[in-house]
Formats: C-alpha cells, structure tokens, sequence
C-alpha cells in the first residue's frame, strides 16, 4: 500500500521548500492530490516523480540587472544607472543576459517590468538578479522578495552604489506615505463625526 504524505511532509521528503510544491501543483509540473475536503497529498508515485523532476535537466536561469528611477525627468540619472551597473558587472566578471530598465516610483509594487521578473523568478527562469541598492528594487518589503526569491533558487545582488539612490526620491516617498496616512485619518474623523451626528439626531 502506498504512504501518503502532507505537503509539508512530501517537501521534507524530496528536500524542497513548500513553495515549490505549490509551484508544481499550480504550473501542472506535479499536481497534487486531494482529499474530498479538498486537503492535499501526496503517494510514493509522487515521491518518484519529485525525483525525476529534479533529475531533468532544469530551465536555464538568467542573469538580470534590474534599473529603475522614479520619474521621466530622471531619464538621465536611468542612462548613468545602466552605465554604473555595466561597469560593476564587467568588473566583478559577471556576465548579463537581460537588461531591463524602468520608470516608477519605489513605492509602487504594480510596475509592469518589477512584475513580469517577479513572474520569472516564480516561473524559476531568472538565477540571478543584480540591482543597484536595495530601493533601486523596492522602497519597502526587500526582504520579502528577496525571501521569496531564494526559495526559487534566484540569488539577488546588491551593489550597494549609494550614488545610485537619490535622496530626493526618499524624500517624495516619504511624504506620499504620510499623505496617504493623512487621508486615513481625515476619512476616520470625518466617520467618527457622522456617527457622531447620527447619534445625537436620533429620536428619544
């Protein structure tokens, strides 16, 4: 009879993080099977087939440098970014596969090119990921992504070039953040008052 095994117990089994599990399940690689109560599981079958996978050879991962600066007005400090991170590469010997460069504040996670990478390092088809410092990538949650990427065997680089991170875009970041906590506050005080008003109206 075959032994079944809970995901996180199937993960343990063929040394691989729950996240890729899921992956498989999700992307048809290894779906899982399920319950009448819709929990999964896994057999010995899949056990074997885990292996299998693993002994496949894999996609080929790239290497990609990630660029980005906030507004169109610093298209030239963009052009200057791509040119320093070149420069790292070249001299740390690392050879590039993609470059790809972007417009968008650091503070937005929906950028059309930060999201299509974060795609393919869930699809496990970027190995590498090199980014100028840290909020060149994102102005809050690096070490989220960065998390999620080494559970997809994605390694992220940082080149720490501070001259590459401008202060006035901390400065613009940090006021839309305190606006958008302003504008929650008015919205509650503006609530507390019409309860407030619709109590005292009220009818004895």
């Amino acid at each position: 009879m075959s032994n079944t095994y809970r995901v996180h117990e199937f993960a343990e089994l063929i040394g691989k993080s729950k996240s890729t599990v899921r992956r498989w399940d999700r992307t048809g690689s290894l779906p899982a099977r399920r319950l009448p109560g819709g929990e999964r599981f896994y057999t010995d079958d899949d056990v074997r087939a885990a292996l299998q996978i693993q002994a496949a050879p894999s996609l080929p991962q790239k290497t990609v440098v990630y660029c980005r600066v906030s507004s169109k007005a610093q298209a030239d400090d963009l052009a200057s970014q791509v040119i320093a991170m070149r420069q790292f590469c070249l001299g740390a010997g690392i050879p590039v596969d993609e470059w790809i460069a972007e417009i968008g504040g650091g503070m937005n996670f929906k950028r059309p090119r930060f999201l299509a990478i974060m795609q393919a390092i869930d699809a496990g088809t970027v190995g590498h990921l090199i980014v100028a410092h840290k909020d060149r990538l994102m102005r809050f949650g690096f070490e989220l992504v960065e998390w999620m990427a080494g559970h997809h065997n994605c390694k992220i680089t940082i080149a720490n070039q501070e001259q590459l991170s401008p202060q006035q875009e901390m400065v613009e970041d940090l006021m839309a953040i305190v606006h958008t906590f302003s504008c929650r506050l008015y919205g509650l005080r503006s609530y507390k008052r019409q309860i407030q008003a619709a109590a005292e109206a009220k009818p004895e």
